[in-house]
């Protein structure tokens, strides 16, 4: 497998506010691809995949959501950096298939509703595909506006599901961001679709308590289910099915009580603005202050888009990693 990432990162962002300028929505290749954007990489959880159409739609909208295990859930905590993580649940596919909260009937496994723990977007001022000026889209937190490359790539916190990238989709028949990005704005992205088998793709019953958690108490989700389908949840709301996930125990539906007051805690604690947080490794926290100076500046612009350089006093000023640049690797 070989991708072309330089100037990119489509599947980094949500993009399709994009497609107005280019026409259309990208097309599938003829084969039974998806059409619907929204599907990209909507993998069910809930059955082997094999390219079908998820037949349970997410609450949420995000368009490329990076599930993480529970043990990168773990380690986002015990490094200072809760607050990048947020939840995505289901509906159920029938009534009876679910559990009701909030007016929702959400998929569950055992009567317990069912969910991811991904990456949160912020908006950022971005110029992907070649754009010649930037504009405001919902970005991963982890990816530098200015070179548009992540900024813990080879770090021991980058996800599973980033690095394998676009591999599971291959193996799965299901067309790929590279793809899209190709088929709407051209280039060439995906250049070498040959893979091995993939590993860590959590299918089914695998999946639970791995990457695919179950909340015990449906009742202590009510407020946060309803904020989660309208993307308005707070820290707070993201604070009870985050610890869920780090307390689930792989292959069970068990929950660790020890796991589940330390992922609060941890959680909780990433509550001051511009305060750091330290873990068990000391390490100072930025994620937090730069969501929310993010989403500050996207409300202040009124319809302006900055340079993605500010991101050098937003991210770099406050401690996140820098970016090598692509000359760098070439």
């Amino acid at each position: 497998m070989e991708v072309n990432c330089e100037g990119c990162a489509g599947c980094c962002m949500d993009w399709r506010s994009l497609l107005e300028e280019h026409g259309s929505a990208p097309q599938d290749d003829g084969e039974g691809g998806e059409t619907d954007h929204r599907h990209r990489q909507r993998d069910d959880p809930f059955t082997g995949g094999e390219g079908e159409r998820p037949s349970r739609e997410p609450l949420d909208d995000d368009t490329n959501f990076v599930a993480l295990t529970r043990d990168e859930v773990r380690g986002f905590l015990e490094a200072g950096m809760g607050e990048v993580l947020t939840p995505r649940f289901w509906a159920a596919r029938e009534e009876d298939d679910g559990v009701d909260v909030d007016g929702h009937t959400l998929a569950a496994v055992a009567g317990r509703p069912a969910f991811f723990v991904g990456l949160r977007k912020p908006p950022k001022p971005v110029a992907p595909f070649g754009l010649a000026e930037p504009v405001w889209l919902p970005t991963c937190v982890f990816l530098d506006p200015t070179t548009l490359q992540c900024r813990i790539h080879g770090d021991e916190r980058f996800p599973d599901e980033c690095g394998a990238y676009p591999e599971h989709n291959l193996a799965l028949k299901g067309t790929t961001e590279c793809e899209r990005v190709e088929a709407t704005v051209g280039g060439e992205r995906l250049l070498d679709a040959d893979h091995d088998d993939p590993k860590g793709l959590l299918l089914g019953s695998q999946a639970i308590g791995a990457k695919l958690f179950c909340h015990p108490q449906p009742a202590e989700l009510e407020g946060i289910v309803d904020r989660a389908a309208a993307g308005e949840l707070t820290r707070d709301d993201r604070t009870e099915p985050v610890a869920i996930a780090a307390a689930s125990s792989p292959g069970t539906l068990a929950i660790s009580d020890h796991h589940y007051e330390r992922a609060r805690e941890r959680m909780l604690g990433n509550a001051d603005d511009d305060a750091s947080f330290e873990g068990d490794n000391e390490r100072s926290s930025w994620v937090g202050p730069v969501i929310r100076d993010w989403q500050r500046r996207f409300r202040d612009a009124d319809g302006t888009v900055p340079s993605p350089a500010v991101a050098d006093a937003v991210e770099t000023d406050r401690g996140a990693p820098e970016t090598p640049g692509w000359d760098v690797l070439e």
